[in-house]
């Protein structure tokens, strides 16, 4: 299993990299400059386990990177990172299929907490104690379900259990595309539609 850090821009590429190494020392980590040489890299890599993408790349428009990417391997993380601002890119990025959206003039300390966020809600796949009709919940996602319904921010969630907002941003995330909603109030009303709140703590 290797990460794969696909940009054109090297001093980009390196400090990605940089951080990557720092947080998981033993994953091999591919670097590719366009996403056009992503098939073959992965016959001579393997299987990915994660991807941080750059957005604007030579042969991708728009969010049409994130979308080839997702086609292709749709459960395997991505990490998008962009010049253009969140509030811009960040929605449609998210609805394409990425699980989180860095803008490039992050600091160093954001974009490790971001990577890091992302690499533990990924380890976080524990076995499923709920079904919902889009497929089965995780543990953690069962407890989120349970905090929305108390009306708890992501502060709070965030400090409740030991994690940082963007980890909690990055649980909800996926939550949502589990259930198939794109809301707080989408999934809270699927929840109660399919009975998962009930012993979700």
């Amino acid at each position: 299993m290797s990460i794969y850090v696909i940009d054109d821009h090297p001093l980009m590429r390196d400090a990605i990299v940089m951080v990557l190494r720092r947080l998981r020392p033993a994953e091999s980590i591919v670097e590719l400059e366009r996403l056009d040489k992503l098939t073959g890299a992965v016959k001579q890599h393997g299987m990915p386990d994660l991807f941080c993408l750059d957005l604007k790349l030579p042969d991708t428009t728009g969010c049409s990177g994130v979308i080839a990417v997702k086609e292709v391997y749709p459960n395997v993380p991505i990490a998008v990172y962009s010049a253009s601002p969140a509030a811009d890119m960040e929605e449609a990025c998210i609805e394409a299929g990425a699980d989180t959206y860095i803008e490039k003039s992050a600091s160093s300390a954001e974009l490790t907490a971001a990577l890091r966020g992302l690499l533990m809600a990924d380890s976080e796949a524990e076995e499923p104690v709920a079904t919902s009709a889009s497929g089965k919940l995780s543990k953690r996602q069962t407890q989120l379900i349970a905090m929305l319904d108390k009306g708890m921010s992501n502060r709070d969630i965030a400090a409740e259990l030991e994690i940082s907002e963007h980890t909690v941003k990055v649980h909800l995330w996926r939550l949502f595309r589990r259930l198939g909603v794109k809301s707080r109030t989408q999934a809270l009303h699927h929840a109660r539609s399919h009975g998962l709140l009930s012993g979700s703590m």
